[in-house]
């Protein structure tokens, strides 16, 4: 069966006459290579790239299924590059505080774990390789955008052992979409008509559970001369993350990475702001929205655990499925107003931005905006503009916007802009450069350069919608927006509070 992504379903991946799929997690989830399973290895590899966790994660499963299939011992690698765009202090210490976390967990389960940080560009060439030489099997998350993507299949070419890329993305399989959906709308009546499936097989909440009852994986000795495992010293004090060859501009933030500091965040927002979600999450100064975007993007966090805690919060009947499916945001799960709020958030609107990344080739280039977009803005790029600013002056939040100016200041300070602003921050940003594809170009740079969740999917999505993508056309037309949607500090101000978050982000 050929899967819509291109790959083949884990049916039918080269296991060798004797060797059944470990199962572990639905096939839709499953991308093979062509290469063979090695049975006669050491250990089964799990690659760590995306999905930083141990808990709510196929990957693992995956992993964990393989191991037992195979009565190999697990060796999990984790390794953090130096040379990745906007590689900076702010996120190797958000990724590092994270392999805290798995170093703890890992070591409590019995399982090897090699977190491996790259010192000097380059000095992590031949290291998945020489692991792999020994591994019957490498699995690894499947991720649809950034370096990713690129990273895996230039490894595809170089192994001779079957890779399996395993998509722990979320609730719906990628593979499982029947189209790149163009609205908001759209994919919502998709889902609700084809997600409750896949809701019934989502990820195990304690897969290390399910481990092999075997002894650890040895790393080769000649691995550990050349690519030693970062200390538990060093993970305890990242401080030394200032000596390597990164940005240390974008310095660290106050929030901890990993998985500890993600689940006790979930919690005090699901005690402290959920039940206020649906009245007050679009006012800066009472700041009800989750803050949980950092752990999901690091995937230190997964949807499926987030469901979970809403699905017990709100004692819910799952049998209220599929009673609506018009496609209408209100009504869908049968919970509460601020449950259906937060779950389109972070179903509906979390599953555009991975339709997108998965089935739009070059997804955050301009020139993949919708025709009606890119036309009307074409038809207005002459028009004068009062403001207009470099790079230079939008980066170091100095223009004339008081308000525009104080969410540039909590990104570049914080690592993230309050929801709502977000949306006037990009809209202003196209109605202050010198041409529609100058302004994407800006919003992309400075929201993957300080962004603790840019370089994302939902990163990609939110800044291309401020263009016109999900969106439609409106009016009145106006100048340099033309049929795009307009949003202006003025009018922002007089919906919501910001004197206070002006006063607190003035920089």
């Amino acid at each position: 069966m050929t899967n819509p992504l291109g790959g083949l379903m884990s049916a039918s991946t080269p296991l060798g006459a004797s060797l059944p799929d470990p199962g572990g997690v639905p096939a839709i989830r499953v991308f093979p290579s062509e290469a063979p399973v090695r049975p006669e290895r050491d250990f089964v590899l799990h690659w760590m790239v995306a999905s930083r966790r141990t808990s709510a994660n196929p990957t693992l499963e995956r992993s964990l299924a393989w191991a037992r299939a195979l009565g190999k011992p697990l060796l999990v690698l984790e390794p953090l590059r130096v040379a990745y765009p906007h590689a900076s202090d702010r996120f190797h210490r958000f990724v590092v505080e994270g392999m805290a976390d798995q170093a703890r967990a890992f070591a409590a389960a019995g399982i090897t774990y090699h977190p491996w940080v790259e010192r000097g560009e380059g000095d992590g060439s031949g290291l998945l390789e020489s692991l792999a030489a020994r591994a019957c099997v490498v699995v690894t998350d499947d991720y649809p955008c950034f370096f990713i993507p690129r990273m895996q299949a230039a490894a595809e070419q170089r192994l001779d052992v079957l890779l399996e890329r395993v998509d722990g993305n979320g609730l719906l399989p990628r593979a499982a979409a029947d189209r790149a959906h163009g609205t908001a709308h759209s994919l919502r009546r998709f889902l609700q008509k084809e997600l409750p499936p896949h809701l019934e097989e989502r990820a195990a909440l304690s897969p290390l559970d399910a481990r092999p009852d075997l002894p650890p994986a040895q790393i080769p000795p000649e691995v550990l001369s050349r690519w030693p495992a970062v200390s538990r010293e060093e993970l305890a004090d990242s401080a030394w993350i200032g000596e390597l060859p990164i940005d240390h501009a974008v310095g660290p933030v106050e929030l901890r990475g990993g998985q500890q500091a993600a689940l006790a965040h979930m919690e005090t927002f699901l005690a402290e702001r959920f039940p206020r979600y649906a009245d007050s999450r679009n006012h800066p100064e009472d700041p009800v929205t989750s803050g949980l975007s950092p752990w999901l993007h690091f995937g230190h966090l997964s949807s499926t655990e987030l469901f979970e805690r809403i699905v017990t919060l709100e004692d819910w009947n799952p049998g209220f499925l599929g009673s609506k499916t018009d496609g209408s945001r209100r009504g869908w799960w049968g919970m509460s107003e601020a449950a259906e709020g937060f779950l389109d958030q972070l179903i509906t609107w979390r599953e555009l931005g991975f339709n997108l990344c998965s089935l739009v080739e070059d997804y955050d280039q301009y020139c993949t905006l919708p025709e009606w977009a890119r036309r009307t803005l074409d038809e207005h790029r002459a028009d004068e503009r009062e403001h207009c600013y470099s790079l230079e002056e939008f980066e170091e939040g100095r223009t004339h916007d008081p308000l525009w100016n104080a969410a540039q200041h909590q990104l570049r300070e914080h690592g993230m802009i309050h929801n709502y602003l977000r949306m006037l921050w990009g809209k202003k940003v196209l109605h202050w450069s010198a041409s529609p594809e100058e302004a994407y170009a800006t919003l992309l740079h400075l929201n993957n350069k300080y962004a603790l969740d840019g370089r994302d999917p939902n990163s990609y999505c939110a800044i291309s919608w401020i263009f016109g993508r999900f969106d439609r056309a409106w009016g009145p037309e106006r100048p340099i927006f033309g049929k795009i949607r307009y949003m202006s500090s003025e009018n922002t101000a007089r919906k919501v509070r910001v004197r206070g978050y002006i006063r607190e982000h003035s920089g």
